[in-house]
């Protein structure tokens, strides 16, 4: 298994993990094809290269770390794109 793989499964595993860096987010989300943005202050935006598609997040500080409604929003932006399965 990759690290990439093993970063997704990690970010997908239920209950959210409580450690996903702000590292390992820009290294999954570049994997999907998407690109950082710098927002006002603390807002980031994902905007995927080639649809155009954004994910907007407020990156935390001093701790980076994801909370879980920050993961459950990026799961399903990547679902609603075809990027991860639907466990339905």
């Amino acid at each position: 298994m990759s690290q990439i793989e093993k970063l997704i499964g990690k970010l997908t595993k239920t209950p959210a993990p409580k450690d996903f860096s702000w590292s390992q987010l820009q290294r999954v989300m570049k994997h999907f094809g998407y690109k950082e943005l710098e927002g006002d202050g603390s807002r980031k935006k994902f905007v995927h290269l080639e649809t155009k598609h954004k994910v907007l997040l407020h990156k935390r500080h001093p701790d980076s770390t994801l909370i879980g409604p920050q993961i459950e929003d990026i799961i399903e932006s990547l679902k609603s794109q075809g990027y991860l399965k639907n466990d339905n």
